[in-house]
């Protein structure tokens, strides 16, 4: 891999390791800290919280009628998703020991902590449950088969694709034989290192 699109990736990690440390700086601003994984805001801002929160009858009552009846096929998704996720976990955890792959940690991609926000209703909770769950779902999987195809077949595309995985940029580039085959021979050499 060139020199060039290594630090480009590195600069990327680093603008991404920048973002994420100022959505944790604007974080400050609501007053709540996480004790044992549960978040616990001050009792001035739940008081505000609760303030805030809308019903649910005044929220539907505000909904287009055409988004209420397209609700049921958002939420018939849950059943393709729940089974991608059994399908993918249980995928994970019979190939990637015999691969030599890093599990994936779901709870790295899947964080459903919104329906403790007091200024949600009901239904509005339900709705960040379900979409905590589905993006975090979809990230937990395409880094699953981001080291997937890291580890069979990492060859980059003839075409640009959108937003690829972190693992792309290590891949070797298209039609170039001699550096897939090093890396292949690499891997191997690496996995044997580890089973001895």
């Amino acid at each position: 891999m060139s020199t060039h699109l290594d630090d480009l990736l590195n600069r990327l990690r680093d603008m991404q390791e920048a973002v994420q440390d100022e959505i944790e700086a604007g974080r400050s601003a609501f007053r709540y800290r996480v004790e044992r994984g549960r978040v616990v805001f001050d009792a001035d801002m739940r008081r505000r919280h609760r303030e805030l929160r809308e019903g649910w009858l005044s929220f539907l009552s505000r909904t287009r009628p055409l988004v209420v009846l397209t609700a049921p096929v958002i939420y018939a998704l849950i059943l393709p998703l729940v089974l991608l996720d059994l399908f993918v976990t249980v995928y994970q955890a019979v190939c990637f020991p015999v691969y030599g792959i890093e599990k994936v940690r779901r709870a790295d991609h899947i964080a459903i902590d919104r329906h403790r926000l007091a200024y949600l209703n009901g239904l509005q909770k339900l709705n960040c449950v379900y979409c905590g769950y589905a993006n975090g779902l979809i990230g937990f999987v395409r880094e699953v088969a981001a080291r997937t195809e890291a580890h069979w077949c990492p060859i980059k595309h003839a075409r640009r694709i959108e937003n690829p995985h972190g693992e792309y940029g290590g891949f070797a580039e298209f039609g170039d034989g001699e550096a897939f085959r090093r890396e292949l021979t690499q891997k191997v050499s690496e996995r044997a290192n580890r089973e001895s």
